[in-house]
């Protein structure tokens, strides 16, 4: 069986990211973006994603968190993409409904080729920490582009910031192990015969 894997280097002026995404992988992670809740969000992604993730980003922070955040969103969502190569093979569609405390997420993703994000979470003017909540948002819309893949995130419920960003990472992780897994044959699950 072949490893599903992509290495992906993005250096701007605002930032400099090395992504290594493993598919088939443990659940492993080594994070480093210098915003401690992303490290722990991104960390969460691998473990329940049972994805081996390697994160470094250096960004400049000193502006703010939002290039960093967007920059590793784009990087992951190519990774995605080269990993899953030509779809052979995946099961395409993924979801998953994930409570935290009083938060409840629902996800669903489909590897379409087509990008498209429906998010409708309102964090704006939210802090968890020292990290901006609202760029979750701008985190999922990169890694939807790149990535090239159909995402909704619904929240059906939730107070707590903190609960409901862990319980989207962590549904987003469940939807897409679901989406990347391997159904044991080696066609590509379109009738147009490519995504």
């Amino acid at each position: 069986m072949d490893v599903r894997r992509a290495t992906i280097e993005r250096k701007t002026k605002e930032t400099d990211i090395v992504v290594d995404l493993t598919l088939d992988g443990r659940g492993s992670s080594e994070i480093t973006t210098g915003i401690g809740f992303l490290d722990h969000m991104l960390d969460l992604l691998a473990r329940h994603g049972g994805f081996d993730l390697v994160v470094k980003a250096r960004g400049d922070l000193d502006v703010d968190q939002h290039h960093t955040v967007e920059d590793i969103g784009l990087a992951l969502g190519q990774a995605l993409r080269e990993a899953l190569g030509d779809k052979r093979g995946v099961r395409r569609f993924g979801h998953a409904v994930v409570p935290m405390d009083e938060a409840l997420a629902m996800i669903a993703v489909d590897l379409s080729g087509r990008p498209f994000l429906h998010y409708d979470l309102d964090l704006t003017g939210v802090r968890i920490g020292e990290f901006d909540a609202d760029l979750a948002g701008h985190f999922f819309q990169s890694v939807v582009n790149q990535g090239q893949i159909t995402m909704h995130v619904r929240l059906l419920s939730g107070s707590d910031p903190h609960h409901i960003v862990e319980a989207v990472f962590k549904g987003v992780a469940r939807a897409l192990a679901g989406a990347c897994g391997r159904t044991g044959d080696d066609a590509i699950p379109s009738t147009k015969g490519t995504l």
